[in-house]
């Protein structure tokens, strides 16, 4: 077992986002502190997600593969997870909002919404005893209404195509997480606590999680950076 292994999936999932940052092209350097802002006011609901998680055995974490560090139950690199992963999610939104035009796709909001929201409750009906099902499910079309009805956010589906494109990374990275590749999982989810679908060695929900996350980082990542922007004007 080497105790770095998580370690080194986060640092190889920022590295180069990292370094792309400081491209004259790009300069998404100059977002750091928006970006930082959102990443850690979303982080405390997600980490308070995972220590509940984890206190409940909905999943546990395999320390061999960790640097030894446990905060509330988290090994660090758990923590670091909620400002890594968001920061490559972003990054790339940010790459591909600057040079493509994507703005056409909000006339899709309301299928991508109504589908989203319809799947994702008759997963939660269909699996009332799977707290991560559930839970998953039920954050998942909050957002989504909020998002849609409330604040009338007006790039959902392209948001959601940039996380389709992300799940070419989800995939490696989430898959070494949860055993692809090792003798036993980084991390370990109870059984009876999830659909029991897995893409690889995936549990689907990871995939809504991530999603949801993603989504509520970026929306206040945009906040952020257009109040930014505003005082160096």
């Amino acid at each position: 077992m080497m105790p770095y292994t998580y370690s080194l999936i986060l640092f190889f999932t920022v590295i180069i986002c990292f370094v792309a940052s400081f491209d004259k092209r790009l300069r998404f350097d100059r977002e750091f502190v928006p970006f930082l802002k959102a990443a850690a006011l979303v982080a405390v609901f997600f980490i308070a997600w995972d220590v509940w998680f984890t206190s409940k055995g909905v999943w546990w974490f395999d320390t061999r593969y960790t640097l030894g560090l446990v905060i509330a139950g988290l090994p660090l690199e758990e923590w670091l997870f909620f400002i890594f992963i968001p920061f490559s999610c972003i990054f790339t939104y940010f790459c591909i909002d600057k040079f493509f035009r994507l703005q056409s796709l909000s006339a899709f909001n309301n299928i991508v919404v109504f589908v989203s929201v319809i799947i994702c409750a008759v997963v939660a009906l269909r699996y009332t005893d799977r707290i991560y099902t559930v839970v998953t499910a039920t954050v998942t079309i909050v957002t989504l209404m909020l998002f849609h009805f409330a604040f009338r956010i007006q790039w959902i589906t392209q948001a959601s195509v940039v996380f389709t494109l992300l799940m070419l990374g989800f995939l490696p990275v989430n898959g070494i997480l949860t055993g692809t590749g090792l003798e036993s999982p980084i991390v370990n989810y109870n059984p009876m606590e999830f659909m029991g679908i897995r893409v690889l060695t995936i549990p689907v929900e990871d995939a809504v999680y991530g999603y949801t996350q993603f989504l509520w980082v970026l929306y206040f990542f945009k906040k952020f950076q257009s109040k930014s922007h505003e005082s160096n004007q």
